[in-house]
């Protein structure tokens, strides 16, 4: 693809990256000259055969066709941090191939649990924050660092179940995390407002808690509300509030080194190609302001 000229987007005060779960070969041309880093999903670009789940042969054309015009970054949703009876070594083997053919900058996760006992709960759930899961977390986290050699980065997931009654707070336990571990964090600001739409969780707070020098990545996305809920459904532009909460990060947040605008493939036909590239124009304008 050949590279086009730079957009605002890009000259923001934060490298700008978007979502692409492959198959859209012209949104990935149009997208490419407005961000720094393409992130992808291995779980989503990935088929299943006799052998495994392996990368899908076009996606991977896709990528390797994208050259100098943008860095890969990689972040994962089946990897199961949080499962007491293990992480997903399927996921890793998916991930050890991508890393085998990409140059991949940075690689991250969700911090909580998808499966238990082995079966899919066909959805994400925030980890109880206790001394024994973080001590669990912390050794994975380790050992996910040594296997890769690339900084690892763990992102806030939205609470869907009460909490579990734990030692610390939500802050608190990303600090710890990071402090054991070195891992950076992903924050994601709209996960956030989810969180304080659906149950009054305070932002403020929380963030007067965290340590930004931990943060490496901010997601945004869009959503709706269904039945009195705000779901963390990547399907919509990012709302005014979104994008201040962001700035409000940055601002407090030197380490960072992307701003990740998510959307998912089955929202491309809502939203549409132009629409998303005005997006990623506009936020670039956002983060500048």
């Amino acid at each position: 693809m050949a590279s086009a000229q730079l957009s605002c987007a890009r000259k923001s005060r934060a490298a700008l990256a978007a979502s692409y779960q492959g198959g859209e070969p012209a949104l990935l041309e149009a997208i490419l000259p407005l961000v720094d880093y393409i992130e992808i999903t291995p779980d989503t670009i990935a088929e299943l055969t006799h052998d495994g789940s392996h990368p899908k042969p076009d996606t991977v054309a896709e990528l390797e066709d994208i050259g100098p015009d943008a860095r890969l970054i990689a972040h994962g949703v089946g990897l199961s941090i949080g499962s007491h009876d293990g992480y997903s070594e399927c996921y890793l083997h998916l991930l050890d191939q991508l890393f085998s053919q990409f140059d991949i900058s940075w690689h991250s996760e969700h911090l909580a649990y998808t499966t238990v006992d082995g079966e899919s709960l066909g959805t994400m759930l925030a980890l109880p924050r206790t001394n024994e899961m973080l001590d669990l977390v912390s050794e994975r986290v380790l050992r996910v660092q040594q296997r890769y050699g690339v900084p690892f980065l763990l992102e806030n997931v939205v609470h869907i179940l009460p909490d579990y009654d734990g030692e610390y707070s939500d802050a608190a336990f990303l600090n710890q995390l990071a402090a054991n571990t070195g891992c950076g964090l992903i924050l994601d600001v709209y996960n956030l407002e989810c969180d304080a739409f659906n149950y009054g969780f305070d932002i403020a707070g929380f963030l007067s808690e965290l340590n930004f020098e931990n943060v490496r990545e901010i997601h945004l996305a869009g959503g709706v509300r269904h039945r009195g809920f705000q779901l963390d459904v990547h399907s919509r532009a990012t709302a005014d509030s979104t994008l201040q909460l962001a700035n409000l990060v940055l601002a407090q947040a030197p380490n960072v080194r992307a701003v990740t605008y998510e959307f998912l493939r089955e929202a491309i036909p809502y939203l549409g190609q132009s629409a998303i590239c005005t997006e990623l124009t506009r936020i670039g304008h956002g983060l500048r302001s």
